[in-house]
């Protein structure tokens, strides 16, 4: 069978009809989760899949199952998707590519008369960016079973609205059970600058880095600027400091795709000419390693300890979410590989810096990612942007590989 190829028209047409849910002044997408933006959404996806001839189940988290049987529907599917919702501030394909990219291969395969051996599915997961209800990966993590639906519908909102409540609001607490999944595949934008820097279409993700996040309490004491003298003073923002710099070192001296940042300071009094008492800072360190992740943890450990002797304050670090490092599935992504040869796309291997709903399927099934470029790199920002032929590109490389694992039966018409 010649490579195929999806519909790039139609495809990109889908994707900027759904981002006009929810479009922001400045061209991207503000989707909060269980809103009634994400609603209509979630709606134009169904009435989407509705049309492709696909049934379409929900969970009790509001996960979308779009299904297109297979010749043995008794066989786990082959599935695919991501995630509906944005950030506040969000683009038009972080998600929703992977999303759409999934119903353009259903879509390409009604086209062609091609059966598969195994269903094919398409999934919206609930909750992916966190951004109104955390955790985040809500969605794919109670499919995964790391949560129960029920502690995940008592999650508030700054408001106070339970996650049980904006779900029964929006019409999406189902109560489909979850799915024993042959392969999951997940495309995605790279979020991150790598493939546009190499001039590399094609992604094939081999795994998502570790992930250790930790609140960070710098207590001092604060006292006036002027009387105390420097070597008297016990200046948690001097500390804080001491911090963020040794953090940048361990990121630059550990090996394995090494990460390290603070993100949020707090000072407390935060007044122009009194020595800061008190600093609530974060600390997100990442490692594609388990046991690398946990010395350079170790390390910052150590180097808080003398920081805290040296200014004379206290360091408290409290670990609040662990990721450990994913390493996915070395078939799928040999597949993806191929398919990308096989379209005579460039192809190189990479690993991902965030985490995705990928990250939570890959305990439950085998499990592999395809990353397209994004312009600048950028993204969970409304200027967030990609190249139509590479959305496309990365659509037809999941096409690909998705037929291969769910298997052919028959010839398909031409094209």
């Amino acid at each position: 069978m010649q490579p195929l190829k999806v519909n790039a028209e139609r495809l990109w047409k889908s994707l900027m009809d759904l981002a006009k849910i929810g479009a922001t002044p400045k061209g991207g997408v503000k989707r909060l989760t269980l809103t009634d933006l994400d609603r209509q959404g979630r709606d134009r996806f169904v009435d989407w899949c509705k049309a492709e001839g696909m049934s379409v189940r929900v969970d009790a988290i509001g996960n979308i199952f779009a299904h297109r049987p297979g010749v043995d529907d008794s066989l786990p599917p082959v599935m695919t998707g991501s995630h509906l919702d944005t950030q506040p501030s969000g683009g038009k394909f972080d998600g929703a590519y992977g999303v759409l990219a999934g119903l353009e291969v259903v879509r390409r395969l009604n086209e062609l008369g091609i059966k598969t051996q195994a269903p094919i599915e398409v999934a919206a997961w609930t909750n992916e960016e966190g951004s109104r209800f955390v955790p985040t990966m809500m969605g794919s993590g109670v499919f995964a079973s790391i949560y129960t639906a029920q502690s995940m519908h008592a999650q508030k909102d700054v408001e106070g609205v339970s996650v049980g409540d904006a779900l029964k609001a929006i019409g999406y607490k189902g109560e489909a059970k979850p799915v024993k999944v042959g392969a999951y595949f997940e495309a995605h934008i790279e979020q991150g600058p790598v493939l546009e820097n190499t001039k590399t279409t094609i992604g094939a993700v081999q795994g998502a880095l570790g992930q250790r996040w930790f609140d960070v309490e710098v207590t001092g004491q604060d006292s006036h600027a002027g009387p105390t003298p420097m070597e008297l003073r016990k200046d948690a923002l001097l500390a804080a400091s001491r911090l963020v710099v040794e953090t940048n070192r361990v990121a630059h001296t550990y090996p394995d795709n090494a990460r390290a940042t603070v993100g949020h300071l707090r000072v407390s009094p935060n007044s122009r000419n009194v020595v800061p008492g008190a600093v609530s800072m974060t600390l997100d360190v990442r490692n594609a390693k388990d046991e690398t992740l946990l010395a350079m943890v170790e390390d910052l450990r150590k180097s808080a300890k003398a920081i805290a002797a040296e200014c004379r304050v206290t360091i408290d670090i409290k670990e609040v979410l662990y990721f450990a490092p994913s390493h996915f599935d070395p078939k799928l992504v040999d597949s993806v590989r191929s398919s990308a040869k096989a379209l005579g796309l460039s192809c190189r291997d990479i690993v991902s810096g965030a985490a995705h709903d990928a990250v939570y399927l890959n305990r439950v099934a085998p499990t592999a990612m395809i990353f397209v470029p994004c312009e600048g790199g950028l993204s969970h920002n409304e200027l967030e942007n990609a190249r139509p032929d590479e959305i496309a590109a990365g659509a037809s490389v999941l096409f690909n590989a998705m037929v291969a694992a769910a298997g052919v039966v028959g010839e398909a018409k031409a094209a």
